[in-house]
C-alpha cells in the first residue's frame, strides 16, 4: 500500500499548481514544503512553535493568523537572513539554509507554502513566442490553453494607472515605443503589466470607510507594498495578490484530497525497480525541520517543485542515475535597475501631481517588452528595498569615484554614499525605478551543484555558478540605454543606474531542462514516474518576461499528462 497516489515536493509556484490539479482530478495528494505555513489554524505561531504536522481542511486557512504575521516593516518581512521571507527555518531564530555562491551577489527566494510568490510582484506575463518556438521540444501554441486556464484561475488582469504608470507612458511614449495589444508578443512595445491582483476596490476613494475597513473588503487598495505581502482582503481566498498561499492553495484544499505538510524538508527521492517500468520513484525522504526526525512517504508517482536550486540538488543527493544536464543551464534574466528623479514642476506639467508617488499602486504596472533583448518595466518599492536596489547594490563600485563617462545616458552609475545620498533619498517621491529583466544566454557552464564537503542538516548543500554571456551583457546594456533614453524623455533630471551584481538571482531557470532531463511530459528520462514542475524545466529564460505564469501553465500541463499516463 502507499501512502498517496502522488506525492508533490514544494508548494510554491509550480507545485500549489500541481496539488491543485491532481487534487481535483481525483487523486491522493500529499505534499511537503520545507518551510512555514503562514495563515494556517493549525499553525497558531508558526515561528515560535512546531504546531501541528498536516493540513487538509480549508476550514483551516485563517486570515487573522496571516495578517498578524505580513506586515509593512521591510527589514521584518524581507531581510534575507531572519526576514519571514527567507530560505529558511519556520524557527526566526535559526540561520537560514546555507547555498554557496561562487561570486558576488544574493538569491532572493523564499520558503514556506506559496513559495517565492510569498513575495513576488504578480507580473504574470507569457513567455515571448520566439523563445519558445523551434528551441523548446513543444510549441508556443501548445502552452496557450495552458496560460488562458492560470489567467482565468489566479485571475491575472492588466494594471490600473497611478502617477507612476503614467509618467511611464508618458516617456516610453515620447521615446518612440508603441502599444502592444496582444498577450502574445511577437514585436517591441510598451503596455500594461498583467498582473495576478485583484481589482481594485469600487470603495477605495469612499471616505465612509476606513482603511481598516477597506483592507478588509474585497479588492486591491494600491497600497504599493506588494513585495511586503499584501494584507487586502476578507479571507484567505480573497487577499488582493494572488500568491499560490492565497489562490491555488485554498482550492486544492477545497478538493478534500490534498493535506499539506509544512516543515518538512525532502531529503532524498526514493526509487524501487519494476519489472515493467525500470526505474521509478516510489516515495521521499524528508526531515522535520522542528525535530530534526527523518521520516518515509510512498507513493505511485512524485512530483518534484523545489525550484532550480533544491530540485538538482535533490536530485543529486538521492543519487539518481547521472545526466550531464542536472543542475547545468542555469538561467538568470541578468538584471538591472535604473531610476530618475523629477522635478516638481515638471510632474505638474505632465500630471498635474507634484510626485511620482513610488509608494502606490502595483509595484510594478506597465513595460516594454522587446522581444530578442528583454523588457524593463516600472518597479517601485517602499522607501528601503529602493534605495538598496537603486543606490545600494552595484557592480561598478562607488559612483563618486567612477564618474560615468561623456554622452551616457546617466549621470550616476554605481552606487551612492554620504550627503549625495541623503539628497536623493530625500527625492524619493519624485523618483520613478525600472527593473531590467535580460534575455539571458543558456549556458552550459551557469549551474548548480552539490559541495563535494560542506553539509548541512539537510544534507550536502548546493552550490551556485553564474557568469552571463558577452551577448547577454551587450542585451543588458541594451536595455538600460533603452530604459534612461525613456526617463530622459519624461523629464527625468538626475538618472542612475546601479550596474546591479551579475548574479542578484531572483528568476532563476532552466537547471533541469525539458529534452535534456525530463522529457515532453515533464517526466524525467531515467526515472519513471518522477515528474518535475518548476522553473528548473524550462529550456531558456523564455526571453525575459517574468517566468511564473509559465511555470504556472506548465504545472498545469505536467498534472493533466501525469494523470493521463498512469491513472487514467
Amino acid at each position: 500500500m502507499y501512502d498517496a497516489d502522488v506525492i508533490v515536493i514544494g508548494s510554491g509556484g509550480g507545485g500549489a499548481v500541481a496539488a491543485k490539479e491532481l487534487g481535483e482530478s481525483g487523486l491522493k495528494v500529499l505534499v511537503l514544503e520545507a518551510g512555514p505555513f503562514y495563515g494556517n489554524k493549525q499553525w497558531q505561531h508558526p515561528n515560535s512553535e512546531r504546531g501541528g504536522e498536516w493540513s487538509s481542511r480549508y476550514d483551516d486557512l485563517d486570515v487573522g493568523i496571516y495578517k498578524r504575521i505580513y506586515n509593512m516593516y521591510e527589514n521584518n518581512m524581507n531581510d534575507v537572513v531572519s526576514g519571514t521571507f527567507r530560505f529558511g527555518p519556520a524557527d526566526r531564530r535559526r540561520t537560514p539554509w546555507h547555498r554557496v555562491m561562487r561570486q558576488k551577489g544574493d538569491i532572493w527566494q523564499a520558503a514556506g507554502v506559496g513559495g517565492t510568490t510569498q513575495h513576488y510582484w504578480s507580473q504574470s506575463p507569457r513567455a515571448f513566442p520566439a523563445a519558445i518556438d523551434g528551441i523548446w521540444p513543444i510549441s508556443y501554441n501548445e502552452l496557450i490553453p495552458y496560460y488562458e486556464k492560470v489567467e482565468a484561475t489566479l485571475p491575472v488582469q492588466f494594471s490600473p494607472t497611478t502617477p507612476k504608470e503614467e509618467l511611464f507612458y508618458y516617456g516610453v511614449k515620447k521615446a518612440g515605443w508603441t502599444l502592444i495589444p496582444t498577450l502574445n508578443v511577437t514585436t517591441p512595445g510598451y503596455r500594461p503589466n498583467p498582473n495576478a491582483i485583484l481589482p481594485v476596490n469600487p470603495h477605495l476613494m469612499d471616505t465612509r470607510y476606513s482603511m481598516d475597513q477597506l483592507w478588509n473588503m474585497e479588492g486591491c487598495t494600491l497600497q504599493g507594498h506588494c513585495v511586503n505581502g499584501c494584507t487586502a482582503g476578507p479571507s484567505m481566498d480573497k487577499i488582493a495578490k494572488r500568491s499560490t498561499l492565497v489562490s491555488y492553495i485554498p482550492l486544492a484544499l477545497k478538493t478534500g484530497n490534498v493535506a499539506i505538510r509544512p516543515n518538512s524538508f525532502a531529503i532524498q527521492i526514493l526509487t524501487e525497480q519494476d519489472p515493467k517500468e525500470g526505474l521509478r520513484a516510489s516515495g521521499v525522504k524528508f526531515r522535520d525541520t522542528w525535530t530534526g526526525e527523518i521520516h518515509e512517504l510512498t507513493a505511485r508517482s512524485v512530483v518534484l517543485c523545489g525550484g532550480c536550486i533544491e530540485t538538482p540538488r535533490l536530485w543529486l543527493n538521492s543519487g539518481l542515475p547521472f545526466n550531464s544536464w542536472v543542475g547545468r543551464g542555469l538561467t538568470n534574466h541578468c538584471f538591472d535597475w535604473v531610476g530618475g528623479v523629477f522635478d516638481e514642476q515638471d510632474l505638474m506639467r505632465i500630471m498635474g501631481e507634484p510626485a511620482v508617488y513610488p509608494y502606490v499602486g502595483h509595484t510594478s504596472g506597465a513595460r516594454v517588452d522587446i522581444p530578442g533583448t528583454g523588457i524593463f518595466q516600472v518597479s517601485c518599492l517602499s522607501p528601503g528595498i529602493m534605495s538598496f536596489l537603486t543606490y545600494g547594490f552595484s557592480e561598478a563600485g562607488y559612483s563618486a569615484l567612477n564618474p560615468s563617462a561623456p554622452g551616457e545616458p546617466w549621470n550616476i552609475r554605481g552606487r551612492v554614499v554620504g550627503s549625495a545620498l541623503k539628497e536623493l533619498m530625500r527625492n524619493y517621491a519624485r523618483t520613478m525605478t525600472y527593473l531590467l529583466l535580460t534575455d539571458d544566454e543558456t549556458l552550459y557552464s551557469n549551474r548548480v551543484e552539490v559541495d563535494p564537503i560542506l553539509k548541512d542538516e539537510n544534507g550536502p548543500v548546493p552550490v551556485v555558478y553564474y557568469t552571463p554571456s558577452p551577448k547577454t551583457l551587450q542585451r543588458r546594456d541594451r536595455l538600460a540605454r533603452h530604459a534612461c533614453h525613456s526617463l530622459k524623455a519624461a523629464g527625468a533630471k538626475t538618472i542612475i543606474r546601479s550596474d546591479t551584481p551579475f548574479s542578484f538571482m531572483l528568476h532563476l531557470e532552466s537547471t533541469m531542462r525539458m529534452g535534456y532531463v525530463v522529457d515532453t511530459n515533464c517526466e524525467a528520462y531515467q526515472v519513471k514516474r518522477l515528474f518535475i514542475a518548476d522553473n528548473s524545466v524550462h529550456v531558456n529564460g523564455i526571453g525575459g518576461p517574468n517566468p511564473t505564469l509559465t511555470t504556472q501553465a506548465l504545472a498545469t500541463r505536467t498534472s493533466e499528462k501525469l494523470v493521463c499516463l498512469y491513472f487514467s
